[in-house]
């Protein structure tokens, strides 16, 4: 793996494992809340809180799945190598920027470049997966080259 593909593979495990820790610490305080929330007379308003730090448990336990499955995702690229054709865990270089086919990850930026951590299932992801130096496409109504695959 080359040396920008690993600080570019380094950034969206950085990015996947805050998110990761995040979400279990809103966890870790939601549970803390519900174990020290005591029923007061006022029953229907309890049930309701109750309900509703149930619902944003319930919520965060699935942000918690997601996260881990991205960071799974993530951990099978590490050491893809450079290939012809874009595959997920290739840098593309294109003519209207650079996107690391990743996780979700949005903008990154190394050695003063900018980049975008993209999931192969993205809207671009999937125009991207399978083109080869030389081949271009519109997006958005921009046409991309891509000019190098890494």
């Amino acid at each position: 793996m080359s040396a920008l593909k690993s600080k570019l593979y380094q950034l969206c495990l950085t990015f996947i494992q805050n998110r990761i820790e995040n979400i279990e610490y809103s966890l870790q305080q939601a549970r803390q809340a519900s174990n020290d929330d005591t029923k007061s007379s006022a029953g229907d308003k309890y049930e309701t809180t109750r309900e509703m730090m149930q619902q944003d448990m319930d919520r965060d336990n699935k942000l918690l799945y997601e996260a881990g499955q991205q960071k799974i995702a993530l951990q099978q690229i590490e050491s893809v190598a450079s290939d012809r054709l874009v595959k997920n865990g290739s840098l593309v270089i294109t003519s209207a920027g650079n996107f690391y086919i990743s996780i979700s990850a949005g903008e990154l930026n190394t050695d003063g470049q900018k980049f975008f951590a993209v999931s192969q299932v993205s809207p671009i992801g999937r125009f991207l997966i399978g083109k080869a130096v030389g081949d271009s496409f519109k997006f958005n109504g921009r046409e991309y080259l891509v000019k190098d695959i890494l």
